[in-house]
């Protein structure tokens, strides 16, 4: 059975673990740096407050190992802060990991009355429902990284080998279909 870390220092990690129990996959918090050293088989970054989290993982000193297995292929899935957690290029924002070829512009839809959601297609997936928060989007991608998915003429999902980010943030609906996709993703590398 897979076995997914979710990183649990604030966000909406609680959906993310509801969201893979659905599809019968293991997962377990990561809260501090000792859980780094439990067996995964990937990783899921969750929404919320990208600054927070990038200073608690650099308190805990976990920002290194994190990059580190990420570079060495573990598979990951960013949504929404985590996205900006990955990102090489941030706009208004400090690089964290830096592990993915995509610059990424923080709170592009503006502030919380800014959140919307619709449906658009996504590659490999097809059209899922979207919910944004406070969302980035993915301004450019260069090298390995390629786009998934557009809104309104704007970057929000793309892939880069065994990463995988999304600007919303499917956790938060009933379909399942972009974890789906994670879950192949993290098969096909172990």
């Amino acid at each position: 059975m897979m076995r997914i870390g979710i990183l649990a220092l604030q966000g909406a990690f609680a959906e993310h673990e509801t969201m893979l129990h659905r599809l019968g996959a293991e997962c377990f918090e990561i809260r501090q740096k000792r859980d780094l050293a439990l067996p995964m088989d990937g990783l899921i970054l969750p929404g919320g407050e990208s600054t927070v989290m990038g200073k608690l993982l650099s308190a805990l000193d976990c920002l290194t190992w994190l990059r580190t297995y990420i570079q060495q292929g573990l598979p990951v899935y960013g949504t929404c802060a985590g996205l900006l957690l990955l990102a090489k290029h941030v706009q208004g924002g400090a690089v964290q990991l830096g592990t993915m070829d995509i610059t990424a512009a923080r709170n592009a839809y503006g502030r919380q009355l800014g959140s919307f959601s619709t449906t658009a297609p996504m590659e490999g997936v097809g059209d899922v429902p979207m919910i944004f928060i406070r969302a980035p989007y993915i301004q450019a991608t260069w090298g390995e990284a390629q786009a998934l998915a557009t809104v309104d003429g704007r970057i929000v999902a793309a892939r880069q080998g065994n990463q995988l980010v999304t600007a919303f943030h499917p956790e938060l609906t009933e379909d399942t279909r972009v974890h789906r996709l994670f879950l192949e993703m993290v098969q096909k590398a172990n």
